[in-house]
């Protein structure tokens, strides 16, 4: 999905109120990202906003690219960690 970066409207904050930091990748899980942009996204210049919200659509392309990892359930968790070695 393409974002409408032109004209003289503010630009948008990506948060989505998913406000999570995948400690893997650093990134945010919501918003993807990094704690630095979000840190600095109030004092960023436009254009320098508009340069974030590119990085964005990076990210989600290469995230939808790739095979997603998989997670451990809660069960599959303690399942292995409470079998004795």
């Amino acid at each position: 999905m393409a974002v409408d970066l032109g004209g003289e409207a503010p630009v948008a904050s990506p948060c989505i109120n998913i406000c999570r930091m995948e400690a893997a990748s650093g990134l945010c899980e919501g918003c993807l990202r990094t704690l630095d942009e979000i840190a600095a996204w109030s004092q960023l210049s436009d254009a320098a906003k508009r340069d974030v919200w590119v990085a964005l659509e990076v990210r989600r392309a290469a995230r939808a690219a790739s095979p997603a990892e998989p997670t451990a359930s809660p069960e599959t968790s303690a399942a292995s960690s409470s079998k004795a070695p």
